[in-house]
């Protein structure tokens, strides 16, 4: 008789099957993703669609699975934990994981094709989503999408457009929105008109200089400019105005005066100087569509790479905290930029 083979079991370094350790239900790691990303479960709450007990029972549980505390509880929010902030990190690595399975998943399913109609404002529409929008036609060479830009957003209730990108968020109950990232705003000029005019320290020295602004229909310019300067008449200082968005940055990037702009202009190669004042504005971009349209596969395609477009973790340009351009090449890791903008160096 055959001896039947002998067992090894050496406690810490193998795995039975029936010891191996459960993998977290991703769900709930993407819930603790969230808490600790908004500081809260109020906020996150609100990103996420879910009330508030729904996301502590989820968060509990996560604990209890794992074995460690995650969060710090306070009145006025939440706080990573020693074991929480390496946790938090391990979950950045699934989340990422996960949109590679998406990307693997696109790839698979059946070529979509169909026109889907994009409301974006024009800023965002022609210097950050153009130039992405060539790689992701290439993807899905039969899928058309019709970019509507302009300083309002359509009305998607009735069916102006499928899908909308704007920096404010909409309060028509029965649209479906996220929020996508946020936009800060600083003061930049052209190197050459610093050199020609000096470069501001303090508010002061701002005071002699020439600005160009984007004069909006809504007066936001005007409601922008008394917050900075507080009674100082604009007369003597605003030299241009500009109802364009896209005009206005060329007034900048061609030395025309000081300008306020979205700091990611320096990330796509605006080559312009950033004034150390600090941010002057934050905008949250958000994304809405109606609920049903998610279905469409088109549809679905199309939002899921607005998401990358605007992802915080891949552009620091787009995080909560305001991110210095001086941090840009620091803290992106991944390929040159894509970008509409020609090679500004040789600006006036």
């Amino acid at each position: 008789m055959r001896s039947s083979p002998k067992k090894h079991s050496v406690q810490g370094e193998r795995w039975s099957v029936s010891d191996r350790p459960a993998v977290p239900d991703w769900e709930a790691v993407h819930v603790f993703l969230e808490v600790a990303r908004h500081g809260g479960f109020r906020a996150a709450s609100q990103e996420l669609g879910q009330s508030v007990n729904a996301l502590r029972r989820k968060i509990d549980k996560l604990e209890r699975d794992l074995g460690v505390a995650l969060l710090t509880r306070y009145v006025q929010g939440v706080q990573l934990t020693e074991e929480g902030a390496k946790i938090y990190a391990a979950a950045q690595h699934m989340e990422n994981a996960s949109f590679e399975l998406l990307l693997a998943r696109n790839a698979s399913e059946q070529e979509i094709e169909g026109e889907v109609r994009l409301s974006v404002t024009e800023g965002l529409g022609t210097f950050w989503l153009l130039p992405h929008l060539i790689e992701f036609q290439r993807i899905n060479p039969k899928l058309v999408l019709n970019l509507k830009s302009g300083p309002k957003s359509a009305d998607l209730l009735r069916l102006e457009a499928d899908l909308s990108v704007q920096l404010h968020r909409p309060k028509e109950p029965n649209l479906k929105v996220m929020k996508l990232g946020h936009l800060h705003i600083m003061f930049l000029a052209t190197r050459s008109y610093l050199d020609r005019n000096g470069t501001p320290t303090n508010l002061e020295e701002l005071k002699k200089h020439r600005f160009a602004v984007f004069a909006d229909d809504e007066g936001k310019w005007e409601a922008a400019y008394r917050r900075f300067f507080g009674t100082l008449s604009p007369q003597g200082l605003v030299m241009l105005r500009n109802t364009s968005s896209t005009g206005h940055f060329w007034s900048v990037a061609k030395g025309a005066g000081i300008g306020a702009l979205p700091t990611y202009a320096q990330a796509i190669g605006a080559n312009l100087v950033p004034l150390d004042f600090g941010a002057l504005e934050k905008h949250e971009i958000w994304l809405a569509y109606h609920p049903d349209a998610k279905r469409i596969p088109r549809i679905r395609r199309s939002i899921e790479w607005l998401v990358q477009c605007y992802d915080p973790r891949r552009f620091p340009w787009f995080r909560d905290e305001f991110i210095h351009p001086d941090r840009f090449s620091e803290l992106y890791k991944e390929g040159p930029l894509a970008s509409t903008l020609t090679d500004l160096r040789t600006a006036p």
